[in-house]
């Protein structure tokens, strides 16, 4: 693989990881004004409408005809809808401790299956950098929250949506067919059929389905939030996640997966003014080592193909 394009993977993985890294920004504000379904409605509603739109003026092109759609099945299925599932469902039954050293999981994961399923193996610096990476996830989040709830159906939820972004993942790795553009709009559409579907449900159940349908336009707080997320987190960092999976592999892109966590601890210090201390600043400089090391080339060797 020539160095232009690991270069501009790497980009999008480190991108990507950036834009979730921050949207915890967003759905802090929006998680205490309503439930996390009808965010993740929102979200996801916004994102497809906003691509619908461009492809319409042609400012994005898709072109589905002649291609293997079954593949678009299960990609779409794992990412977002069993991923966002059982993630919200098992953050509201764990602690941010519990839940995030379990998401963090997500590297080894990727990598173990992309071994079973791909029968392309990491390198040894690869896995070296994951542990590094995950081990420095744990540190930071278990030093803000180090209580337990010991809850199985938790963290069997959590494991569940970490297995499924990993076998999104190795979906996109075989789904050559389609753009990033392609796949990303066929994620954004299930994701906002499913979940508004469900939200809407929720909400004709409750009588609140009239405040659920003008949200956006009663609350700016919650109108800025999903714009963030559905347009950036949603359209933006899955565009580039996908992107940088047919450039560098999955192994290599899940190297990048700590950078979200670092980037949310600084940004707590440095925007919400939230206390830094000594094993946050080693989890973080864990956390950017485990990155450089997966992903430093050795003088005089050159790159492998991606895996």
């Amino acid at each position: 693989m020539d160095q232009k394009s690991i270069r501009l993977g790497c980009l999008c993985a480190a991108v990507s990881e950036t834009i979730f890294g921050c949207s915890f920004l967003f759905t802090k504000g929006a998680a205490g004004r309503v439930s996390a379904l009808t965010l993740l409605s929102w979200r996801f509603t916004v994102a497809f409408l906003a691509m619908t739109v461009l492809i319409a003026l042609r400012v994005l092109r898709v072109r589905y005809r002649g291609k293997p759609l079954r593949i678009l099945f299960p990609i779409a299925l794992l990412q977002p809808v069993i991923y966002f599932s059982c993630e919200t469902a098992g953050i509201y039954l764990t602690t941010a401790a519990e839940s995030g050293t379990i998401i963090a999981a997500i590297p080894v994961v990727t990598v173990f299956c992309s071994a079973l399923l791909l029968r392309k193996p990491p390198t040894r610096r690869q896995v070296s950098g994951i542990l590094i990476a995950m081990a420095g996830v744990a540190v930071t989040v278990l030093t803000q929250h180090g209580r337990a709830t010991l809850n199985p159906a938790g963290y069997a939820l959590l494991f569940m949506a970490v297995l499924a972004h990993s076998l999104y993942t190795v979906c996109v790795s075989r789904a050559g067919a389609f753009t990033g553009i392609e796949l990303t709009y066929a994620m954004m559409a299930a994701g906002a059929f499913v979940f508004t579907a469900l939200a809407a449900a929720a909400h004709a159940a409750a009588g609140t389905l009239r405040t659920y349908l003008t949200l956006p336009l009663t609350d700016s707080a919650f109108l800025t939030a999903v714009l963030y997320l559905g347009l950036f987190s949603s359209v933006g960092a899955f565009f580039l996640c996908n992107t940088a999976v047919s450039l560098i592999g999955t192994n290599r892109t899940a190297t990048f997966a700590g950078l979200a966590a670092a980037v949310s601890v600084l940004l707590g210090v440095t925007v919400l003014g939230e206390p830094f201390s000594a094993g946050q600043f080693a989890g973080v400089a864990a956390i950017l080592a485990g990155v450089y090391l997966s992903n430093r080339q050795e003088k005089g060797k050159k790159s492998r193909p991606a895996v």
